[in-house]
């Protein structure tokens, strides 16, 4: 057992980590507006000056778990209207694409106990372009690109800094912070750096008046203290100017109302920016910035260290080499998971995205109940907010540290990303995943009536089931770690809250009975020919291939959780045999053996589509191809001998469902017969019916992109499907890249792109058909190509053309970075990896969220395997 992982067992280590939002502004938790315009209450203007109620936001910032105190990177070329002091970005409504983080920033490293961190922030030397990069994008349409930073020109002449934010860890509360500026340009250049640490506002809300103190001590030394963290003490090299004021709302410019306060949140930056008189002359507050105001010599670089500690005669004789080892062990600890040590790219990439799941940890704040009735000391909100926006979910009250999926962009939890980064995050942290499928399961998460939170703008909304896939991939992943010793507590723990939340989807999202479900958003956004939450007017009402699917495939994950559960108590056995009858019975809805014949499935075309069903029961197929087709593969279980023959209870209604309903026993793989691999298969797809859409998801001209597979086939581009409802007509055609839809709303860009999740679930799914059917059954791939491959080599043939999207090719380029030769080239950008949300279906050039580390961070998992 290396040194990290020696930590990982004590849980202290954690105490501070990078939980600092990157964005708090434009967040629905600091909305208090009547119309739940969330952008707008709070803009990126209006950020440097309002103190936040749930949360805090900085550059490379990091905190307590319980957001006490906070310590994040401010800068100042001199030239910009304000200090860099957050990460500036377009809000929802300025974007041509939705929102959009306009800045350039890496995450590059990080062990999963934070003992060290680095991360990297490219500050432009010459004026940030604020206002051309809004007006630029305002000016753009939904079939133009966005106008991105480096579109600018900023970054041409090299006239930037690298600044390289470092953290090590020498016990719980030392923290050794290491900042190196580096000037790229050929020309000195002045800078303010300005590590600033501030106290989250917890005393302007009415419930607790104490507020804690940051105060000069003398010689580079602040004193900071709290009731709850006790005394600590930041040491700056170099005694540079220390400036104070209070993380309080500036009224007098926000609202044009006089406070009696004067030093407010914005204190430094008007000082610095203006020479206000806005900073405490007794060198006290609740908000601190260490000054240095330095110039970086041409191609050269300048370091500053900084400890942040609970003793105040420390200083900076063992700094270098407390790094030096905790570096060390990062190396170690990394070089104990690497697969393929001998590639340095691939080992590369793969660390900095194991970086970006750990750096994208947040600390979540959100009261329900508090929030839609105020504050004691504040304003009563607008009547409006007792029926807004999750109104029916009183009992949330959230404050913890959970995985993100971009916190800039998407600063909230979402059900089933969260799903998803804990796969990649298991392989570094075994503990902290199962702690965040536990989370979303506890009882103030989970609705009463058994549904799981979607995501903060919408509780309400819903996800595609995937927990349990979740839970039973960790669950094996830690038993085969453990030498067959699987976490069975876990694994029941989940289960039983699972089985809550099936019960839900069975009650509430089949409308008609008939296990056939209308999920309807699901995450899909543009992926319909209509909005799918829509209430359509005339009663009609859409039956989803995808929701139908992954209630098939949720079926089977509680079966195999029952069955594996069923090894230590037999009670579970009945539980199995239920889940294989939900299974059976969707299949059947799925298959055309529902009422009226309508199921799914259209033999002609040999794929599945969604069925707007009308009120007379009269239906037609959606003959959309599209991802939406693709996921009834996820439906498959490979279950050993044993977990049949020992289960007398499942056994005997696998053989009624053979005897007395043989119409559907027919659908469903041959479960009763064992493979020459010796296992059975439960799958919602017979051979022939896999083959079928397997012809289509591996056709180049199809659905198989060089990097993946694409969401929506490309068919489309030259065939849109359109279609007349209620005299009004809705269509869809293949879109590469960013939607030129803006049916949804937003950054929606369901039209063709790649999407890492699915793509893993593709995979994932023909390595289990793969288990049962062997070498011996082969597929065409590419269709129409005449090589010919078993399902674990077409596996491995997706495997690589995913991780081309981050990998060098031939000639030195990636994927992710398309035409940009400077990310392609310069040996300051090369290296450092963007984790997009979706990428290019023709190019794979990556778009959407570029720090979206939560799901694409499954490329981690890619690389390994």
């Amino acid at each position: 057992m290396n040194a990290e992982q020696s930590r990982l067992k004590d849980t202290s280590w954690k105490k501070w980590g990078p939980y600092v939002t990157d964005r708090q502004w434009g967040t629905v938790r600091e909305d208090y507006s009547a119309n739940g315009d969330a952008w707008n209450y709070i803009t990126h203007d209006m950020a440097r000056s309002k103190a936040y109620r749930w949360g805090e936001e900085g550059i490379a910032g990091i905190c307590d778990r319980q957001q006490i105190l906070c310590f994040a990177l401010a800068l100042w070329n001199k030239k910009d209207p304000i200090i860099k002091e957050r990460y500036f970005g377009l809000n929802n409504p300025e974007g041509n694409h939705g929102e959009d983080v306009k800045e350039l920033y890496y995450y590059l490293d990080s062990t999963p106990t934070h003992s060290y961190m680095k991360t990297l922030y490219k500050y432009p030397q010459n004026e940030f372009p604020y206002a051309s990069l809004v007006a630029e994008n305002k000016r753009r349409t939904r079939n133009d690109p966005e106008f991105e930073l480096m579109d600018t020109g900023i970054f041409d002449k090299d006239e930037y800094f690298d600044v390289f934010t470092e953290y090590a860890k020498n016990a719980q509360d030392d923290i050794l912070i290491r900042i190196t500026i580096h000037n790229r340009g050929d020309q000195d250049a002045a800078l303010n750096v300005m590590p600033t640490l501030w106290f989250r506002n917890t005393w302007s809300w009415g419930y607790d008046s104490y507020k804690p103190s940051i105060t000069a001590n003398g010689n580079g030394v602040t004193g900071i203290f709290h009731k709850d963290l006790g005394q600590l003490w930041l040491h700056a090299e170099g005694n540079p100017q220390v400036l104070f004021c209070d993380n309080e709302t500036n009224m007098t410019r926000l609202y044009n109302y006089d406070s009696g306060l004067k030093y407010h949140k914005d204190g430094i930056n008007d000082h610095i920016v203006h020479s206000a008189d806005t900073i405490n002359p007794k060198n006290t507050g609740t908000k601190a910035a260490v000054n240095y105001d330095i110039s970086v010599g041409a191609k050269q670089s300048i370091t500053l260290r900084l400890r942040l500690s609970p003793d105040a005669n420390y200083g900076f004789e063992d700094f270098d080499h407390i790094f030096d080892i905790r570096l060390t062990e990062a190396n170690q600890f990394y070089n104990d998971i690497y697969s393929n040590k001998d590639e340095a790219d691939r080992c590369m990439i793969q660390r900095q995205a194991f970086a970006g799941m750990l750096w994208n940890k947040q600390f979540y704040y959100s009261d329900i109940r508090q929030w839609r009735h105020g504050d004691p000391s504040q304003p009563k909100p607008p009547a409006q907010r007792k029926t807004a926006r999750n109104s029916k979910w009183k009992h949330l009250n959230t404050k913890d540290i959970i995985s993100m999926p971009d916190k800039w962009e998407y600063p909230w939890f979402a059900a089933w990303d969260l799903a998803f980064h804990c796969l990649p995050l298991a392989t570094v942290d075994m503990a902290f995943a199962k702690n965040q499928l536990i989370l979303l399961t506890r009882d103030w998460y989970m609705h009463p009536n058994g549904q799981l939170p979607a995501y903060e703008w919408d509780f309400g909304d819903v996800n595609p089931p995937v927990h349990a896939m979740a839970v039973w991939n960790i669950y094996k992943t830690d038993k085969i770690a453990n030498g067959g010793k699987g976490d069975t507590y876990f694994l029941e723990r989940v289960f039983h809250k699972l089985m809550l939340n099936f019960t839900w989807w069975v009650n509430r999202k089949d409308a008609t009975g008939n296990n056939i479900f209308e999920g309807g958003f699901l995450g899909m956004d543009n992926i319909g020919v209509f909005d799918r939450n829509t209430q359509l007017p005339s009663g009609q009402h859409l039956e989803q291939a995808d929701g139908t699917s992954w209630m098939a495939m949720y079926s089977l994950n509680l079966l195999r959780i029952a069955t594996e559960l069923a090894e230590t108590d037999k009670a579970y056995e009945d539980i199995a045999s239920k889940f294989f009858e939900h299974f059976i019975y969707i299949v059947g809805a799925m298959s055309n053996l529902g009422e009226n014949n309508q199921g799914l499935w259209d033999e002609e075309d040999g794929f599945f589509y969604d069925q707007l069903r009308f009120p007379d029961d009269g239906s037609v197929k959606m003959k959309v191809r599209s991802i939406v087709g693709l996921i009834p593969l996820f439906a498959t279980e490979v279950l050993d001998e044993s977990d049949i023959a020992d289960s007398p209870i499942f056994t005997e209604r696998m053989k009624w469902f053979a005897e007395k309903r043989p119409d559907l026993a027919s659908l469903v793989s041959r479960w009763n017969e064992r493979s020459s691999t010796g296992r059975h298969l439960i799958s919602l797809l017979r051979g022939y019916r896999m083959k079928s859409i397997l012809k289509y998801m591996l056709d180049e001209k199809e659905f198989l992109s060089d990097y993946g597979i694409r969401s929506l086939s490309k068919y489309h581009q030259e065939h849109p499907y359109k279609i007349a409802v209620n005299g009004i007509e809705f269509g869809i055609g293949y879109v590469p890249g960013e939607s030129d839809s803006g049916l949804f709303g937003g950054n929606s860009n369901w039209r063709g792109p790649i999407w890492m999740p699915i793509n893993y679930l593709i995979i994932d799914s023909l390595h289990r058909f793969h288990r049962y059917y062997g070498d011996d059954f082969k597929v065409e791939c590419p269709t129409g190509s005449g090589i010919f491959m078993n399902l674990g080599e077409v596996a491995g043939e997706l495997y690589n053309r995913v991780s081309r999207l981050f990998l060098r090719d031939e000639k030195g380029n990636r994927a992710i970075f398309g035409n940009n030769q400077k990310m392609q080239t310069d040996p300051h950008f090369k290296d450092y990896i963007l984790f997009y949300e979706y990428f290019d279906g023709d190019t794979g050039r990556g778009a959407g969220a570029s720090h979206q580390t939560g799901w694409t961070g499954l490329i981690a998992n890619c690389l390994h395997k």
